[in-house]
């Protein structure tokens, strides 16, 4: 799958006309800590809103990490597949608070759950999922892929494969991919580019190997830019900013 590239110079136009956000849940709590900060959501939500008026298709899933983390409980002994299906509950509250910052700024969207909760949120469909992204709505995933054992990142990939995207954008802590953790390594190399397999191989840690061996085998790229700058992920859509590109 390639990008569509503007082909007039105009640099308004986006380089990605569909594509996947995938936002940790633990950027949602800003320097709270814990929770959901709506000033983070409101934020996320107009650059959301930004990519939506330049025509892009935009799907979104947010982890659950700010509220639980189901495999911090089972590395202390708790049951694995319960501990998942708690993180997944998370995902769903994080969906929901991105869902009201969307509609207080008049963007149209929904909750596609992968748990079957009908008071709160709509199953997901494929069907489903068509009809509400050819009604312009932006379609935020919940639930992860419903199965224990999968990461949120996975999901991403998932969802993204399903929506037919142009590029998954991870918003991560930093602006791109780094051979180590730049807040505690200087010296920790930054790549503009690098390809799926280099990712695997090296064990990058920016999205876990299923979610990268998905999108490679989708061949769907993989930008990882910070979500921590407004603007941002708009900038990145028209080809400017600063990121990582992971593609073959």
């Amino acid at each position: 799958m390639t990008a569509s590239v503007s082909q007039n110079g105009n640099d308004s136009e986006p380089t990605y006309r569909r594509v996947l956000l995938k936002v940790s849940g633990e950027a949602l709590m800003a320097e709270s800590g814990f929770g959901i900060d709506p000033s983070v959501t409101s934020r996320i939500a107009r650059d959301i809103k930004r990519a939506v008026s330049m025509g892009v298709v935009v799907g979104v899933v947010i982890g659950g990490g700010n509220i639980f983390r189901g495999v911090s409980l089972a590395a202390k002994g708790a049951d694995r597949v319960m501990a998942d299906h708690m993180g997944m509950l998370a995902t769903v509250m994080n969906a929901l608070a991105m869902r009201m910052a969307l509609e207080a700024i008049d963007v149209p969207s929904v909750v596609l759950n992968a748990l079957t909760m009908p008071q709160i949120s709509e199953s997901f469909s494929q069907r489903r999922l068509e009809d509400h992204l050819s009604e312009g709505k932006v379609v935020i995933f919940a639930g992860g892929t419903g199965n224990p054992f999968f990461t949120t990142d996975t999901a991403a990939a998932l969802r993204a494969s399903e929506m037919k995207c142009d590029a998954l954008f991870k918003g991560t802590q930093v602006d791109g991919i780094y051979s180590a953790d730049p807040r505690s390594n200087p010296d920790a190399e930054r790549y503009d580019r690098i390809s799926h397999t280099e990712v695997l191989n090296r064990g990058l840690s920016v999205m876990d190997a299923a979610a990268v061996s998905l999108a490679r085998d989708a061949q769907i790229p993989i930008v990882v830019f910070s979500i921590h700058e407004e603007g941002g992920f708009g900038e990145i859509l028209q080809g400017r900013g600063r990121c990582t590109t992971v593609s073959d």
